[in-house]
């Protein structure tokens, strides 16, 4: 998806990093409507990506529920979970990278990512995230509808 951004470039956004817990899902269980609203954004040819450290031990039930599997934080990595996360990205190619997240453990992944969004959820979001985002969605699929209708993203980022 290529997205040109007055006074900040043009992207060739391929992927897009979601952070599992607070962000996509609450409890152990995906926000109502996320599945779709991946499957749309899918659809755009934005391989979709999830990473976790399964905090809730659900994430197999949560990766047989949208047919993908995500990908796991390993805790005897000698990474913190922020350090893993942007690793990630960068293995992606991190100007590629459209990651969202929420929680203190997402602020390097979101520094990392071309473009970096933080979620205001049901958890609420960390102000290590604020600080390290390039804009605040107030939900899960506010910040989706950002890469089905790019137009809303350009408008928000654009100088």
């Amino acid at each position: 998806m290529d997205i040109t951004i007055p006074g900040r470039g043009t992207y060739d956004l391929c992927h897009l990093v979601l952070d599992v817990n607070g962000t996509v899902a609450v409890g152990g269980q995906l926000i109502d409507r996320v599945p779709e609203h991946l499957a749309e954004i899918q659809k755009t040819g934005v391989q979709v990506h999830w990473i976790t450290a399964d905090t809730r031990g659900r994430q197999a039930a949560l990766d047989r529920q949208m047919g993908f599997a995500a990908h796991r934080l390993s805790p005897t990595a000698g990474l913190d979970e922020g350090q893993q996360k942007a690793l990630y990205v960068e293995s992606l190619g991190a100007h590629q990278v459209i990651a969202i997240g929420n929680g203190a453990n997402d602020a390097p992944m979101l520094r990392t990512a071309a473009i970096g969004v933080a979620v205001l959820g049901p958890e609420g979001l960390s102000t290590a995230v604020l600080l390290s985002s390039d804009l605040i969605a107030p939900g899960i699929h506010e910040a989706l509808d950002l890469l089905v209708d790019p137009a809303r993203l350009v408008a928000t980022l654009r100088t």
